[in-house]
């Protein structure tokens, strides 16, 4: 697999007999993606945060006064006001709730993991295609800053032909939380969470490794989910390692990238989450511009010299803008559910990988969808 990112035109559609009027959007789970990814990328793209299915009406009423609070996922696909349903629920109902919006004949996103399993996320892609629908899955690290340097780099060949891929998601979060993510749930743990990111990127830059070996591990004392996981992978010379530690304190190397011509080292986290929590609107000059000082380096084999690397500018508001064109235009999706079974198939591996202790082949192409 590799990630084609579509530019978003001008038409409006039009011409071609499309609704032009503003796409209405109902939002499932009001938690951390719904309130601070969801929402206010949705509001920036240019839709309408319709109607919002949470137990947090208040904060709803002061946040989006005009949206519809709304009890249940059944409430909101009764309604014939809603164009796109946003499944931004615990990941274990994603799978349920896309397939009952899909056959309500809304289009669907849903956030990141599309389901529990690839069998389901294939299902989900059968069902939007036989139905017209647009579905596409919330992979908004596609578009982090330091990804699209990264991305950048590679396309231009300035580190040459790269023979190892370092990613790692380093956090200090010793005491295990009483949330859904953390609890002993189908699709809980780190390798959903962010392994679905950063396997999502491996994909993105180099398609479908040959094979995977992995280990996946709870590190903290009462630790029900995983809360870590070491994973290797190659694609003919190229050696690939992903990483997530719950207990490291100084969050070590974001990317770590070694070439025939040079080495790129970066380290922190796009700015776009903290930003958002933090009241910045979408639309705000800065957003999604990463501080001068946590450039990464560029240093080159030949002579050791060492170049800064300005991070380029992070935008996860391009998911929605394309989303809405795909909708409006019948564009592509940003991100295709074939694209997320992909990163489910490699989920399902490095499990079984750490489970019985040794490398798996993943050179099978993907199954028909």
């Amino acid at each position: 697999m590799k990630c084609v990112f579509v530019n978003r035109g001008d038409d409006d559609g039009s011409e071609r007999g499309f609704r032009t009027m503003t796409l209405r959007v109902g939002i499932v789970g009001f938690g951390l993606a719904g309130r601070y990814f969801h929402a206010p990328l949705i509001a920036a793209a240019g839709m309408r945060v319709h109607g919002i299915v949470t137990s947090r009406a208040d904060e709803v009423r002061r946040l989006h006064a005009d949206a519809v609070v709304l009890s249940s996922p059944e409430a909101l696909l009764a309604r014939d006001d809603i164009d796109l349903v946003v499944v931004a629920s615990p990941s274990q109902f994603h799978f349920s709730q896309a397939h009952d919006a899909l056959l309500a004949g809304k289009h669907v996103v849903v956030d990141k993991p599309v389901s529990i399993t690839a069998s389901e996320a294939q299902s989900l892609a059968r069902l939007a295609r036989d139905r017209k629908l647009k579905l596409a899955v919330f992979q908004n690290r596609r578009w982090d800053g330091d990804f699209l340097t990264v991305q950048k780099l590679l396309r231009e060949q300035r580190l040459g032909e790269i023979a190892a891929f370092h990613a790692r998601w380093n956090r200090f979060r010793p005491e295990v939380q009483d949330r859904w993510r953390e609890r002993a749930e189908p699709g809980s743990g780190m390798l959903y969470d962010l392994g679905s990111h950063l396997i999502d990127q491996v994909l993105c830059l180099f398609g479908r490794p040959d094979w995977i070996q992995a280990d996946v591990f709870a590190q903290r004392r009462g630790a029900v989910a995983d809360d870590g996981f070491e994973i290797l992978m190659a694609k003919g010379s190229l050696r690939i390692s992903l990483g997530v530690s719950s207990l490291a304190a100084n969050g070590d190397w974001r990317y770590c990238i070694h070439g025939s011509r040079a080495s790129y080292f970066k380290t922190g986290l796009d700015p776009q989450e903290d930003q958002t929590r933090g009241g910045m609107q979408i639309t705000d000059a800065g957003f999604g511009v990463e501080a001068a000082e946590r450039s990464g380096r560029l240093v080159m084999g030949a002579d050791g010299s060492v170049e800064t690397i300005p991070t380029e500018r992070g935008r996860w508001l391009t998911f929605y803008e394309h989303m809405k064109s795909s909708i409006e235009n019948d564009a592509p999706v940003p991100v295709p559910a074939e694209e997320a079974a992909t990163v489910l198939e490699v989920i399902e591996a490095a499990r079984r990988s750490s489970d019985e202790g040794r490398r798996l082949p993943l050179h099978r192409e993907p199954r028909s969808v």
